[in-house]
């Protein structure tokens, strides 16, 4: 690991979404926290009361409505900050009426 680096993600703090992109935010959370499950899964984790990484076992190996909300909040920054960007770099989102 690098000890120098510095991230430096993209600013979005100008960046305003729509009421619609704000509810979609949970919408993705909820989708990544999916994907990482299935992906621990795949790795062979299991559900465990603590987290073990020598046993590969988590406590977050639970339903998104499950989990605590500070894991929900890391969920929910990540789903935001992607919508933003998305935004920020000049896309647009539209919703298809016929889903």
């Amino acid at each position: 690991m690098n000890k120098y680096y510095s991230p430096q993600p993209i600013d979005t703090n100008d960046v305003e979404l729509s009421p619609e992109l704000i509810r979609l935010t949970e919408l993705i959370a909820e989708n990544v926290h999916e994907v990482w499950a299935a992906t621990r899964i795949s790795d062979g984790w299991t559900y465990g009361d603590t987290r073990d990484d020598q046993l590969k076992q988590t406590p977050c190996l639970v339903p998104y409505s499950q989990l605590p909300d500070a894991e929900k909040i890391y969920d929910r920054r990540t789903a935001m900050e992607t919508l933003k960007l998305i935004v920020k770099l000049g896309f647009n989102i539209t919703r298809n009426d016929s889903t």
